[in-house]
C-alpha cells in the first residue's frame, strides 16, 4: 500500500455531467494495427465491437501467454488509440511487458458505467442509467471467453479506464473483485447515488479478508471527485483486506481533461514491470 499524502486542492465544482462524458481530450492519435470484430451480446442485448491490440512479436512468439488488459471508452473514436499507442511504445522501449488491449466501443456509455441510483439529479444525465450489473455480466460471460478462446492470454488481467469508466472500475473491485487482478482507475466519478460506493466500502471489505489485487486511485482538481476518492483512500487506510496492493495518488496539477493522458504511460509501466 502506498498513501500519497500531498495536499488536496479543491477548485469550484467541475459541471455534474462532465463526470460522466468521456472527458479525456481526443487528439488525432494514429490507429494502432488492432483486430476488430463484434459480439452480438445476450448480456446488453445488442451488438458490441471489440479492438485488441497484440503486442509486437505476437505472431512469431508460438506458445506465449500475455496479460491482458480490458479497456471500457475501447472505440477507435474514443480511447483505445491513445493507450493502444502508449503501451506499443512502451514494449518497443523495453519498459513494459508486452501485454494485449481489449477496447470495448461504448453504445450507451452513461447506462453501462453507472449501477443504480436513488439520486434524481442522477438519472437526468441520459435515457438510461443503472446498467454496470449487465456491462460487467457481458465482460464476464461473453467478451472473456471469446478472448481466453481466441488469443494466447494468461490468467493476468487487468483493467484501466477513467472518470466514468473508473467509477464502473471501482464498482467491479468491490462487487466482482476476482474478475480482475489489476484495477487502474483514474479520477474515478464516485459522487454517483450519493458516494454510494464508499459509503459502503468498509461493508464490503470486509465480505474479502484476503485478496491477491493491485489497484491504483487517483485524483486531479476536481471539486466533485476529489473528497469522495479521499475518503476511499481513509476506508482502504484503515480497512484494505491483507494481500491488496493500493496505491492512491493525488495530482493537482492535473485536470479532469489531462489526467488520462499525463497518467496512463505511468501507472502502466508500474503496473507492468518488464523484470515481473
Amino acid at each position: 500500500m502506498k498513501l500519497n499524502k500531498q495536499i488536496q486542492l479543491l477548485i469550484p465544482a467541475i459541471f455534474l455531467i462532465g463526470c460522466l462524458t468521456a472527458c479525456t481530450a481526443q487528439q488525432n492519435d494514429p490507429i494502432p494495427a488492432h483486430d476488430s470484430f463484434t459480439i452480438e451480446s445476450a448480456e446488453t442485448s445488442e451488438t458490441r465491437q471489440i479492438n485488441v491490440y497484440l503486442p509486437p512479436g505476437y505472431s512469431e512468439s508460438g506458445t506465449t501467454h500475455y496479460p491482458v488488459i480490458y479497456m471500457p471508452d475501447g472505440g477507435i473514436r474514443e480511447d483505445f488509440p491513445h493507450i493502444a499507442n502508449t503501451i506499443d511504445q512502451a514494449i518497443v522501449a523495453g519498459e513494459m511487458q508486452a501485454v494485449l488491449l481489449v477496447g470495448i466501443e461504448n453504445t450507451e456509455r452513461r447506462r453501462d458505467m453507472t449501477g443504480p441510483t436513488e439520486v434524481a439529479e442522477d438519472r437526468k444525465i441520459a435515457k438510461e442509467v443503472g446498467g454496470s450489473a449487465a456491462f460487467r455480466a457481458f465482460i464476464a460471460s461473453e467478451l472473456m471467453p471469446r478472448i481466453n478462446a481466441e488469443y494466447r492470454v494468461s490468467d493476468d488481467t487487468g483493467i484501466i479506464g477513467e472518470s466514468a469508466a473508473a467509477l464502473f472500475i471501482v464498482e467491479t473491485f468491490f462487487l466482482q473483485p476476482d474478475l480482475f487482478d489489476k484495477y487502474i482507475a483514474i479520477s474515478p466519478a464516485l459522487w454517483w447515488n450519493n458516494h454510494e460506493l464508499v459509503r459502503l466500502a468498509g461493508t464490503r471489505l470486509q465480505k474479502y479478508p484476503g485478496m491477491d489485487i493491485d489497484l491504483y486511485l487517483s485524483s486531479a482538481t476536481e471539486t466533485d471527485i476529489v473528497p469522495h476518492v479521499a475518503q476511499l483512500a481513509k476506508v482502504l487506510d484503515e480497512s484494505s483486506p491483507d494481500g491488496l496492493r493500493w496505491t492512491y495518488e493525488v495530482h493537482t496539477e492535473l485536470q479532469h481533461n489531462t489526467t488520462y493522458r499525463a497518467l496512463s504511460p505511468i501507472i502502466l509501466r508500474q503496473f507492468y514491470p518488464v523484470n515481473k
